[in-house]
């Protein structure tokens, strides 16, 4: 692994100029649970501290950005290509590059979500989102699932919970939440106020559920009897993560939004899609300034994003994450904890709640980096990258087992 240069001389001058002028009250939870890493190289599945020997497995990848590793190779050098003739671009005018990747992700729908919008975050890719339901169906509210999350900007922060937006201030008018699983409540909650039932296919930070066979096809079934559109956040799930391109291909749905994100990057330049079908859409041609993003859809983020959909479209790519899954699923299966998992999309479910917590900690020491579910912390997010070699695979079993024993 290559070494890493540093802006600072040592750790400590690192984590107190960090402290003093990014986020304190980071630096101080992190010390509190002995996590003092300072990210420094990283390559593949690995990443290590800049100021040690010290390496780590990581199954956190930034939810998903590292879906392919840290610095895929392939991904490196269509950017390095990219940057010899290429910039950002120009918002306003046509880019051959962003209609390549536009019509590459209308092809994993089958044309069923032929439109794109490109973004930087996930949180501007589901406001959008939200603004297109709520435009094409004349109606004001948003139905959402309790603990889900879909980002922190206005429209994606109020379909969240509570504690990420008391601190700003009253919610937004038109948001409603309901339990995660249940029809019932789904049922009660879709009336012809509704414009957009929005829901992640596998929540992550509620911990992983795995929803119930029928409880998507019901709240699809559900929205078409309502006139309610069906937007599903897969910013996490999306591309390869399950063991499908789309989390949302394993029930057979059609969604009439998917917001994609994080792993569009390849960890390399930041890019959002928010996929949507042609009648969603219409809202934004009454005017070609209707939503418009300075850098969204830049060129050099769609370079990269096509070089991502060329890998994980890759015969057996797909297959091989579903058979790792079954892989390390097996090799954990004696442990103290359920495994919960589509795919490589996997959380450890623990019987108290904080276990999670305390669980990430003793992974860290044995050398692996996930982070518990903020929303549920009985339980550990467990997102390794899907690239990973079957000796890789073998050593991280290994590690997980030494936290446990």
């Amino acid at each position: 692994m290559a070494s890493s240069q540093q802006p600072f001389a040592d750790r400590d001058q690192t984590m107190e100029l960090y402290g003093r002028h990014v986020s304190r009250a980071k630096v101080e939870l992190f010390r509190s649970f002995g996590l003092d890493l300072v990210l420094g190289a990283r390559e593949g599945a690995r990443l290590s501290d800049a100021f040690s020997d010290r390496t780590w497995f990581n199954c956190h990848c930034n939810g998903g950005v590292f879906n392919l590793g840290h610095r895929h190779p392939r991904i490196v050098a269509a950017l390095r290509g990219a940057l010899d003739s290429l910039d950002i671009g120009n918002h306003h005018l046509v880019s051959g590059y962003r209609a390549a990747l536009a019509a590459r992700l209308a092809a994993t729908t089958a044309g069923k979500l032929p439109l794109a919008v490109f973004g930087v975050s996930g949180g501007e890719a589901v406001d959008l989102a939200i603004k297109v339901a709520r435009g094409a169906t004349g109606r004001p509210t948003i139905v959402s699932a309790k603990g889900g999350y879909h980002g922190h900007t206005g429209l994606a922060m109020a379909a969240g919970d509570p504690q990420y937006r008391d601190l700003f201030g009253p919610n937004l008018p038109g948001f409603v939440q309901v339990p995660f699983d249940d029809l019932f409540a789904l049922e009660r909650a879709l009336d012809d106020r509704t414009a957009a039932l929005l829901l992640e296919p596998v929540p992550a930070t509620l911990g992983m559920p795995i929803a119930r066979r029928g409880y998507f096809a019901g709240a699809q079934s559900l929205c078409r009897e309502r006139g309610v559109k069906l937007i599903l956040d897969e910013v996490q799930t999306g591309l390869g993560r399950t063991g499908r391109t789309w989390c949302f291909q394993h029930d057979r749905l059609a969604p009439d939004v998917v917001v994609c994100g994080k792993g569009l990057s390849g960890g390399l330049y930041p890019i959002t899609a928010t996929l949507m079908t042609e009648e969603l859409h219409r809202t934004l041609e009454a005017s070609p300034f209707a939503h418009i993003s300075t850098f969204g859809g830049a060129e050099l983020g769609c370079v990269t994003a096509l070089a991502v959909l060329d890998i994980i479209e890759e015969p057996g790519f797909l297959e091989r994450v579903t058979s790792v899954s079954d892989r390390l699923a097996e090799g954990l299966s004696s442990l103290p904890f359920a495994v919960r998992r589509r795919g490589l999309m996997m959380g450890f479910k623990l019987s108290a709640e904080g276990a999670g917590v305390m669980a990430a900690t003793r992974l860290f020491k044995a050398g692996v980096f996930a982070v518990w579910a903020n929303n549920d912390t009985s339980v550990v997010q467990f997102l390794p990258p899907l690239t990973l070699t079957d000796e890789e695979v073998g050593e991280l079993i290994e590690r997980v087992r030494k936290a446990f024993q």
